[in-house]
């Protein structure tokens, strides 16, 4: 009982995490407070009661729809809720109650957010990058984790490689397609958000989670792009030249990255050093 005791209840504050993220995901990429105001039926504007609000729960009672209106309500809400309360329960049953699974709780709510924003809007709000990055670096002095050298180490090369494949790769499409960055609206190559995002994984995980996540990123944008009968990111224009199309929300790839590089980066890189490297 207590064994499960634990997890359980940080599953339950995990829930209220999440429908807190909700609001922070939706709200900080369009910069509207996540205080004021207060949640309410995008359809009908009435102002949502407390139990109404209650995390996944609510949602089933009312069958997916506004109390007053009768409005569908995203499957969005519940399913973030319920994903959060889980990523708490796992991360409590894999650590026990130690600041090692808070620390690992608030890094994957952290990235999860982040995902959400740059899915939805292709932005990733500085509250998530930069706050994060500060709630990683304050974390070093607690128990169990990387140290504070190792913290500062991978925020720093989180941060200067991301800005220079961001630089290296406008110069190289500015070179070779001149114009393309312009017709799809953007003016580098990689977005700022990616990069800050970054340095908040550096923050948490250090150099070798830093280089394990953009790997590991990297790979997963790839494998998607070229799952495409019609790749999103490129198509052909009536001449047969390649053309810019829709943009790629990286840092959702990259937060799929991180969230393996902290479950299994340490066995992933004993491994590799291990059986690659032969050291």
């Amino acid at each position: 009982m207590i064994q499960w005791a634990v997890p359980l209840l940080a599953g339950f504050y995990g829930l209220l995490i999440g429908s807190f993220l909700n609001v922070c995901s939706l709200r900080w990429p369009v910069d509207e407070s996540v205080v004021r105001p207060r949640s309410r039926c995008p359809k009908c504007e009435t102002l949502i009661v407390w139990y109404d609000n209650v995390p996944v729960l609510s949602w089933l009672m009312l069958r997916g729809k506004c109390r007053k209106c009768s409005s569908p309500v995203s499957i969005q809400y519940p399913m973030v809720e319920l994903a959060t309360g889980l990523m708490w329960a796992a991360m409590f049953a894999l650590h026990g109650p130690t600041w090692e699974a808070l620390r690992g709780s608030i890094f994957l709510t952290i990235i999860f957010g982040i995902s959400i924003s740059d899915a939805r809007f292709y932005i990733i709000p500085d509250e998530f990058s930069l706050g994060g990055t500060l709630v990683g670096l304050s974390m070093v002095f607690l128990p169990g984790g990387i140290e504070w050298r190792g913290a500062l180490i991978g925020a720093a090369l989180g941060y200067g490689v991301l800005w220079f494949v961001g630089l290296a790769g406008t110069w190289i499409i500015k070179k070779l397609s001149p114009g393309r960055l312009e017709e799809a609206g953007v003016d580098q190559a990689m977005g700022g958000g990616d990069i800050k995002m970054m340095m908040m994984v550096g923050a948490f995980l250090g150099a070798w989670g830093v280089a394990l996540t953009i790997f590991l990123g990297s790979v997963l944008a790839l494998v998607t792009v070229l799952a495409r009968s019609i790749p999103a990111a490129l198509s052909r224009d009536e001449n047969g030249d390649m053309e810019m199309g829709r943009l790629i929300p990286f840092g959702v790839f990259l937060a799929a990255g991180g969230a393996i590089s902290y479950v299994w980066g340490d066995p992933m890189v004993e491994w590799y050093l291990t059986s690659v490297l032969g050291m």
